[in-house]
C-alpha cells in the first residue's frame, strides 16, 4: 500500500484511527492526513447547499474571527495527529485542511491524492442524534472508490453493582 488518507477531527472516533493505522501489517509509504472544517452559516441545513452557495458562504467567512478560530483548531489537530504518527516511525506525513462538508471532502481530497485506502473515526452516534447530524464515516464507506476503514472507539460499560436490580 503506497498511500493512505487519515481523516481526522477532535471526537474519540479520530483516535480509534490510530490504534486501526498502528495494527496494519505494513505502513504505508505516505499519509495523508485530512481536516475538514465543517463551515456553518445560517441554515442549519448546511450539507444541502449547493457547489455555488458553499462557495458563497466560504467567501463569506474569510478573514472573520470564527474562520481564524476553525483555522487555527485544524492546525492543533492536524499536528497532534501528525507527531503521533511520526512518534511511531512514519516520516512521510502531509497535512490538508479543507472546507466544507466533511463526507464530499474526504472523497475529493482521496481521488485527487489518488489514496489506496480511507481511514476514518466513526462517531459512535446512535438513533435520534446520527439520524439529526448523519455520518460521516458511512457516507465515505457507501461513495468511496477505494477501500474504507472505520476506526470506532471502545465504549466502556461500567455497572454499579449496588444500583443493579436483583432478581426476585
Amino acid at each position: 500500500m503506497k498511500k493512505v488518507l487519515v481523516a481526522v477531527n477532535d471526537t474519540k472516533g479520530s483516535k480509534a484511527v490510530f490504534s486501526v493505522f498502528r495494527n496494519l501489517v505494513k505502513p504505508p509509504e505516505e499519509v495523508v492526513l485530512l481536516h475538514v472544517e465543517k463551515l456553518e452559516g445560517r441554515s442549519l441545513m448546511i450539507d444541502m447547499l449547493g457547489e455555488a452557495e458553499l462557495s458563497t458562504l466560504r467567501e463569506s467567512l474569510q478573514g472573520t474571527e470564527y474562520k481564524e478560530n476553525l483555522d487555527r483548531k485544524a492546525a492543533q489537530i492536524l499536528n497532534y495527529y501528525k507527531k503521533e504518527l511520526e512518534n511511531g516511525g512514519l516520516v512521510s506525513i502531509r497535512t490538508i485542511i479543507r472546507e466544507g462538508i466533511p463526507e464530499d471532502e474526504i472523497i475529493k481530497v482521496a481521488e485527487e491524492e489518488s489514496v489506496d485506502m480511507i481511514i476514518v473515526g466513526d462517531s459512535g452516534n446512535k438513533g435520534m442524534a446520527r439520524f439529526i447530524s448523519g455520518c460521516v464515516s458511512k457516507e465515505v464507506e457507501k461513495n468511496s472508490a477505494v477501500p474504507v476503514l472505520l476506526g470506532k472507539s471502545e465504549i466502556e460499560k461500567t455497572y454499579d453493582l449496588k444500583e443493579a436490580p436483583i432478581a426476585a
